[in-house]
């Protein structure tokens, strides 16, 4: 009996290839969307900027995408404003990112929002993969998308993967040949971040020097990084217009220019 009980753990401590938690109406809105893209930088959520995606969601099914973690957003975006419903999608696996329950809950979203964690997982989990694919459906379809720390990530035509861990200014600068400056393009396609990429928690986690490295490693000419701080957002409306929202700053860095940086209320200038 011993033997056999020990052989059952692994199949007890199993995750399932995906969870699907759900909050407010059970019936799935018909809305239209007004596009836009929430480009949060980590630490604590903006309010403003989840107020603003439910609205250009038609005050829709807002759909939550992580790779793990918990159901923590449904309730936090029902109390700030009449979305439909809020909920979460965590998917573990490539197999499960291909799966039809995954992929039609993601096509009946009027908002998704990538919530942080590392992005390595959303690149290796879920990047050519019918889940992206969706994503990218309904961006086209003119409905928000949006994402924080990793989920900001992600959203760039160009990211910084974090295949091989993170890296900081330190190491970037003194190496910038490092396995670790992994970079890569095209997870998504967002109009107006085109030959973009972003990074999260900037000022605190003193990242201006290792963006100025990935910028040089891309190499293309109309490159720009778009650094935000925590508690901050850029909201991208749908004609390329950006604002930003938050205690801190966005810092847009370009090849041969010097930084430039944009406080709350202000418009951000990506070129």
């Amino acid at each position: 009996m011993k033997l056999l009980f020990l052989l059952a753990l692994p199949l007890l401590a199993a995750e399932d290839p995906y969870s699907y938690m759900r909050a407010g109406s059970a019936d799935d809105a018909l809305t239209t969307g007004s596009g836009g893209t929430v480009l949060m930088g980590g630490g604590k959520d903006v309010d403003a900027a989840f107020r603003w995606m439910v609205e250009r969601s038609g005050n829709g099914d807002v759909l939550v995408l992580r790779a793990r973690g918990t159901d923590a957003y449904n309730p936090y975006i029902l109390k700030l404003g009449p979305a439909n419903s809020a909920a979460t999608l965590i998917v573990r696996s490539r197999e499960a990112a291909a799966d039809p329950f995954v992929v039609d809950k993601i096509r009946h979203a009027e908002a998704i929002f990538f919530a942080g964690g590392d992005q390595w997982d959303y690149i290796r989990l879920w990047k050519d993969t019918p889940l992206a694919a969706a994503v990218q459906d309904r961006i086209d379809a003119g409905y928000p998308v949006g994402g924080t720390s990793a989920g900001l990530a992600v959203l760039g035509q160009y990211y910084f993967s974090a295949e091989f861990d993170t890296v900081t200014s330190a190491e970037a600068m003194a190496n910038p040949n490092s396995e670790k400056i992994a970079l890569g393009k095209d997870f998504l396609k967002i109009r107006y971040l085109e030959n973009l990429i972003t990074d999260s928690h900037f000022s605190a986690r003193q990242r201006e020097g290792r963006l100025e490295v990935f910028l040089q490693k891309i190499g293309v000419a109309e490159i720009v990084g778009l650094g935000i701080d925590e508690a901050t957002a850029v909201l991208l409306s749908a004609d390329g217009t950006a604002t930003v929202v938050g205690r801190a700053k966005a810092h847009v860095h370009a090849p041969g220019q010097p930084p430039r940086h944009f406080a709350d209320g202000e418009a951000v200038l990506f070129r």
